[in-house]
């Protein structure tokens, strides 16, 4: 009760939300009861087929008490005790067990009062409560078999006899019935709200790596470009008095570079926008290792790139992931190492490429592990695709980032 005082109070009174809610007359009544979960309809419906099918029922059975207002009572006390069953489903199926064990023994006709017994057991097996169910069941068959076969002679109407035993294998064939249907419909809500859950972690899983792409595509972008610009930024203001003409150059790169991250940055952000609709631009890969070799130069690294192996066209995948970790690596180079060059090594085998970028050290920062969150996306990229990173200091003293990708191949050239 507490509780449902609680949750009445935060979601506010009826008629603050969904409409005008409050009205007057018959109406009100259910609007109020609408959103208690008191599923109150369906008894309804339930206590008028119980109290006009036993009317019916009881016409052809004159050799039982008649039906009077104890009687009637009985017969409503089922289905109100069922009111509860949404909350309370064990009370609810032991309450309509117990009344329509009250009013067989009483002696009054037979007819639709066990359907109340088997709504409560429907809802208590579908609730969980599949102990409690067959318990109830089990009370009210020891019951009936009493009375019909042994209490009946201390138990109105007089001069009953013993109830036949077909009654009572007809009676078990309707037990068996409701409890079989009622786990058939547990075992399909189980799974159904097991598959709902997997469906749930499936999509918060495909959310959670569509947000570590993303992240991972802006830091490559951002971090390449405004290295670039930083160490062009540094060289403008140092020349800005001596030399201006170079001075001039490095301001002309930092606006090439912005301009090149803002382009990327953009298609990012517009794959966010439409999800489902193609890139406008293709994303870049292993052919645009020229551009990375310009901008390396421009911020004073000389980069040389051998190639090994037959060539093959790599699926987008594994040519973006292939791309950025060369971007990535020789960003380290140009933000961490004193060396002034770099040596991309991509080498090509059957479905797999090796790619190897060395600089020549010494570190210049205390970063030089490298323990930041672009070797981190480096890995993440590789694990994606099933390969490897190996990143670490030579023993000559230089850095290596060493990856090996794994793909499927789609079509061959020979190598340059």
């Amino acid at each position: 009760m507490d509780e449902q005082r609680t949750r009445h109070h935060r979601s506010g009174p009826p008629w603050t939300h969904g409409g005008p809610r409050w009205r007057h007359g018959p109406d009100r009544w259910a609007d109020r009861w609408a959103g208690t979960g008191v599923p109150w309809r369906s008894t309804l419906v339930l206590a008028v087929f119980v109290m006009v099918g036993t009317g019916f029922a009881a016409k052809n059975q004159t050799d039982r008490e008649p039906l009077d207002a104890f009687a009637r009572a009985l017969l409503l006390a089922g289905p109100a005790f069922l009111l509860l069953r949404g909350t309370y489903p064990v009370v609810a199926l032991f309450g309509a067990a117990a009344t329509t064990l009250a009013y067989l023994a009483a002696g009054y006709p037979y007819g639709p009062v066990f359907a109340t017994v088997a709504v409560g057991v429907f809802s208590a097996i579908v609730a969980g409560h599949r102990r409690a169910a067959w318990w109830a069941v089990g009370v009210l068959a020891v019951g009936h078999l009493l009375v019909g076969h042994w209490l009946y002679r201390y138990l109105p109407p007089e001069g009953d006899s013993p109830a036949p035993w077909g009654q009572e294998l007809i009676g078990t064939a309707w037990v068996v019935a409701i409890l079989a249907g009622a786990e058939l419909v547990r075992a399909r809500r189980e799974q159904w709200l097991r598959e709902r859950a997997e469906r749930a972690a499936a999509e918060k899983r495909r959310a959670d790596e569509e947000r570590l792409r993303i992240a991972r595509e802006l830091h490559d972008v951002l971090a390449h470009s405004i290295s670039v610009i930083n160490v062009q930024a540094g060289v403008g203001l140092a020349l800005l008095d001596s030399d201006p003409e170079q001075a001039r150059t490095a301001l002309t790169t930092i606006k090439a570079a912005s301009k090149e991250a803002l382009g990327e940055v953009r298609q990012v952000l517009d794959t966010l926008r439409t999800p489902g609709d193609a890139p406008r631009a293709p994303a870049p890969g292993l052919d645009r290792l020229p551009e990375l070799v310009e901008q390396a130069a421009r911020t004073g690294l000389t980069v040389e790139i051998t190639t090994g192996g037959t060539k093959a066209a790599l699926p987008p995948g594994a040519d973006l992931a292939a791309f950025r970790i060369v971007q990535e690596a020789l960003t380290n180079v140009v933000r961490h190492s004193g060396s002034r060059t770099a040596r991309v090594a991509i080498r090509y085998a059957p479905g797999r490429v090796d790619l190897r970028v060395d600089d020549d050290g010494p570190a210049t920062g205390t970063e030089q592990g490298g323990s930041g969150n672009g070797l981190a996306g480096m890995r993440e990229r590789a694990a994606a695709l099933g390969g490897t990173i190996e990143a670490g200091i030579r023993p000559d003293g230089g850095f290596r980032v060493h990856a090996d990708l794994p793909f499927e191949p789609r079509a061959l050239e020979d190598a340059p």
